[in-house]
């Protein structure tokens, strides 16, 4: 069983495209810097930690608008 699982991701984004999206530029953070939000990551790969970010809370996206 993969942790965290895709139904609980989805309970903290809209959309599976924004998941990947906002995952993949954390984890690309996390491979320059390793120093994570995290206290105690059950994950040794980036991508892996990015997700235990979102899960938690600490890793959100703000959806805002350019209305002029």
């Amino acid at each position: 069983m993969l942790y965290p699982s895709i139904d609980s991701l989805m309970e903290k984004l809209n959309s599976k495209y924004t998941l990947v999206t906002l995952s993949a530029k954390r984890a690309r953070i996390i491979q320059q810097s390793p120093e994570t939000s995290i206290v105690q990551s059950q994950s040794n790969k980036p991508v892996g930690k990015a997700l235990e970010e979102v899960i938690e809370g600490t890793l959100t996206c703000d959806f805002t608008t350019d209305d002029d």
